[in-house]
C-alpha cells in the first residue's frame, strides 16, 4: 500500500488495490451516519485529489462534516446554500487564478476546487448554477454523492429517487411513480472534459477515475451512489454488499465520458437480478410484503435490462 499523495500532480499509477492509498486525508469521528456510502465514496476520492483541494459544501448531508469549530478536512471547506454551490467555486477558482497571475501564489500552490453537493442540489435546485458553470467552461470538479433523496431532512423523494421505492413523502402503495433523473447523461450532453460514475464499494474503479479527473481541465463530473443506511432502510454493516449489488445488478452503471465516448468501465457479469439489489432495504419491502409486486419488479427490472441491451448495441465498452 503507498502512502498519500504528495503531489496532487502526479503522473497516474494507479492500477491495482495495493496501489490505494493507505493513509487517509479525511478526518475520522464526524457527525455523518454510520455506514454512509457518500462517505465513504469522499473519503477514498479525496485521497486521489490531495490536500490541495477546497470543497465548497452545498447544503446537505455532507454538510455535517464539518460542525464549527472542527473540521474533518485537512485543506480547505467552504460551505454555501444549496443551489449556490457551482456559483461559490467560479468565485473560488477566480480568486486563484488572480493570485496565481499576479504572482502572489505559486503554480505549485494552486489548488484543485470540489462543488461536494448532494442528488437533490445536483438534479433540481442547483442545476441552473451547475449549467452555466458547464458554460462558463469553469475549471472544477462536480462530486455529487446521490443518496436518491433529501437525507438530510428525512429522505424526501428528489428527482433521483429510483423508481418503485418508498421515501418519506412517497404515497403507500407501490412507491415513488416517477423514474430517476440520470445527472450523467445531462452532464454528458453539454460536452464536459469529462464525466464519470463511481461507488465507493468499486475503490478500485474509483481511484483510477478521480485520477483522470484530477489531472484534467475544465468541467469534469463525478457522480458516486451513496448507500445510506437510514434513508434506505439497511442495517450500517451491509453497505459495502449493498453497493456491490448496484453495479452487479446493472442499476448503477459504471462509466465515464471521454473525448466526447461514453464508455463503461465495467459490465455485470454475471447479471445478477435486479431483486438481489432491491430486498435487501426496507425503502423497497412494499414490493415483497405481504404480497410480491411482480408487475413494479418487472417494470425496474425490463427498465435495467433495456439499459444495458443499448449500451451492448452502442459498443459502449472498454477494450482491452
Amino acid at each position: 500500500m503507498t502512502d498519500l499523495h504528495t503531489d496532487p500532480q502526479t503522473d497516474r499509477h494507479i492500477e491495482r488495490m495495493k496501489d490505494l492509498p493507505s493513509a487517509h486525508l479525511l478526518g475520522a469521528g464526524t457527525a455523518m451516519c454510520a455506514g454512509c456510502g457518500g462517505l465513504q465514496a469522499v473519503k477514498q476520492g479525496y485521497d486521489i485529489l490531495g490536500e490541495k483541494t477546497v470543497f465548497v459544501n452545498a447544503a446537505g448531508c455532507m454538510t455535517l462534516a464539518s460542525v464549527y469549530p472542527f473540521t474533518p478536512f485537512r485543506g480547505s471547506w467552504l460551505y454555501t446554500a444549496m443551489a449556490s454551490a457551482p456559483a461559490g467555486a467560479q468565485g473560488v477558482r477566480d480568486a486563484l487564478d488572480i493570485l496565481r497571475d499576479s504572482g502572489r501564489m505559486t503554480p505549485e500552490d494552486d489548488m484543485q476546487v470540489v462543488v461536494l453537493t448532494g442528488d437533490g442540489s445536483a438534479g433540481g435546485m442547483g442545476l441552473s448554477a451547475t449549467s452555466g458553470a458547464i458554460d462558463r467552461g469553469l475549471d472544477f470538479i462536480y462530486l455529487c454523492y446521490d443518496n436518491e433523496g433529501y437525507g438530510n431532512t428525512g429522505h424526501q423523494a428528489s428527482s433521483a429517487t429510483p423508481h418503485g421505492a418508498h421515501t418519506a413523502t412517497t404515497a403507500v402503495g407501490d412507491g415513488l411513480h416517477g423514474y430517476k433523473k440520470d445527472i450523467f447523461a445531462i452532464w454528458a450532453a453539454n460536452k464536459p472534459t469529462y464525466a464519470a460514475t463511481v461507488i465507493g464499494a468499486e475503490p478500485l474503479d474509483l481511484a483510477k477515475k478521480f485520477e483522470k479527473a484530477r489531472d484534467l481541465k475544465g468541467p469534469r463530473l463525478i457522480n458516486a451512489l451513496a448507500p445510506c443506511p437510514p434513508g434506505w432502510g439497511f442495517d450500517p454493516e451491509h453497505t459495502v454488499e449493498i453497493g456491490r449489488l448496484a453495479v452487479r445488478t446493472g442499476v448503477w452503471p459504471l462509466k465515464e465520458y471521454v473525448d466526447g465516448r461514453v464508455i463503461h468501465t465495467r459490465r455485470p457479469h454475471p447479471h445478477l437480478p435486479v431483486e438481489e439489489f432491491l430486498k435487501l432495504q426496507d425503502r423497497f419491502a412494499h414490493l415483497f410484503e405481504p404480497k410480491r409486486n411482480d408487475k413494479v419488479l418487472a417494470e425496474i427490472q425490463a427498465r435495467v435490462d433495456a439499459y444495458w441491451d443499448r449500451a451492448e448495441a452502442a459498443g459502449e465498452f472498454e477494450t482491452k
